[in-house]
């Protein structure tokens, strides 16, 4: 593929097709693989099927039971849990097709969820079905798919409460042309929502009890961290074609237990308190100061991936505030990285890059 970033059901197509052969239970109208299969396809089977998500298999099956039914999916977290991810992968699996996404930005208008108008055919041949411009949710209902509807609470409450309708009689009138688009079999909503944005345009009671909410935890652990963390890189250094590079595992190691201690506000053994920064070193920001430092490796280094090649990154996602975080930065650098014997390679490191 030319493409930087495939679409799920283009990258997977293999695999999704390999589960269509095989899967023979029961599938509900307009999906295009069974709930199991779904599920294998997520959390992959050990041989075939790679894994997407690593996380309870309980919160996988919730998410895809909720989607058999009439109600729609709201998946929960804080940022860097696989939300979208999560949800483009269900969307591929499920109606073979990722793509019918709404954005939720301060600016998403109305008709990001209802319908715009072509307004160059509206002046000239007046309202009609084909003056119209759909929106993803539109298509989606004519056509039995999902839609994707991304930051939720980002979006205005006026905006947001569209879905109203939608959600409950699913249906999406059109009073300019005294009609109505009835959703096939196979349509619903997945959304996801970042629970640090409580407060900026927060679910009407209304809405909120249309969806049935999934919350994506962090990690459990250091090492479930740390798995998903080396299998984003390599599939991402597949991705972005980057020379071949030996996984660091122990650099990878070091950015997580680095993320969780600051995130928690203790060191791993439990027995210091550290400060937490603003920023909110998520998992998906490991990945990407790993990948980042795969490449310093690669392009500039020996080609082995160094504490000097992660160094950067780490400071750079510590410190957002650069007064503050670069105070708890330092404070933690001194307190527990430097104690640690065999660190100070990466001590060394991430003081030259502070």
């Amino acid at each position: 593929m030319t493409v930087l970033r495939p679409h799920a059901e283009d990258q997977y197509a293999e695999e999704l097709a390999i589960l269509a052969k095989s899967d023979d239970r029961p599938r509900p109208p307009g999906w295009k693989l069974s709930p199991w299969a779904v599920t294998t396809y997520l959390l992959g089977d050990g041989s075939q099927i790679t894994p997407k998500y690593i996380g309870p298999r309980r919160i996988v099956e919730v998410a895809v039971a909720t989607l058999a039914t009439d109600r729609a999916l709201l998946l929960l977290g804080v940022p860097g849990t696989a939300k979208t991810w999560l949800s483009e992968h269900l969307a591929a699996a499920i109606s073979g097709d990722s793509t019918l996404l709404v954005q939720g930005t301060a600016g998403t208008a109305e008709e990001a969820i209802r319908y715009g108008w072509n307004y160059a055919r509206l002046l000239a041949e007046g309202p009609s079905r084909e003056a119209m411009t759909p929106s993803p949710v539109m298509r989606a209902m004519a056509e039995g798919r999902l839609a994707r509807v991304e930051e939720l609470t980002r979006m205005p409450s006026d905006v947001q409460d569209a879905l109203i309708t939608v959600l409950s009689e699913k249906t999406l009138p059109i009073p300019e042309l005294n009609q109505e688009v009835q959703a096939s079999r196979g349509f619903n909503v997945i959304a996801t929502a970042n629970d640090r944005d409580r407060g900026v345009n927060e679910l009407s009671s209304a809405l909120r009890r249309r969806f049935n909410t999934v919350v994506l935890p962090v990690p459990a652990s250091a090492e479930e961290e740390v798995d998903i963390v080396s299998r984003r890189v390599v599939q991402l250094g597949r991705s972005l074609e980057l020379p071949p590079t030996p996984t660091g595992m122990e650099e990878i190691r070091r950015v997580v237990t680095v993320f969780r201690e600051l995130r928690s506000g203790v060191t791993a053994d439990g027995r210091t308190t550290v400060k937490s920064p603003s920023g909110t070193l998520s998992t998906a920001e490991a990945i990407s100061v790993v990948t980042s430092g795969i490449a310093l490796a690669a392009h500039f280094g020996d080609g082995v991936l160094r504490a000097g090649d992660v160094a950067a990154g780490i400071v750079g996602a510590v410190i957002q505030d650069p007064v503050s975080d670069r105070v708890i930065w330092q404070e933690y650098l001194e307190t527990v990285v430097r104690e640690r014997p065999d660190w100070r390679d990466f001590y060394r490191a991430c003081r030259d890059a502070s």
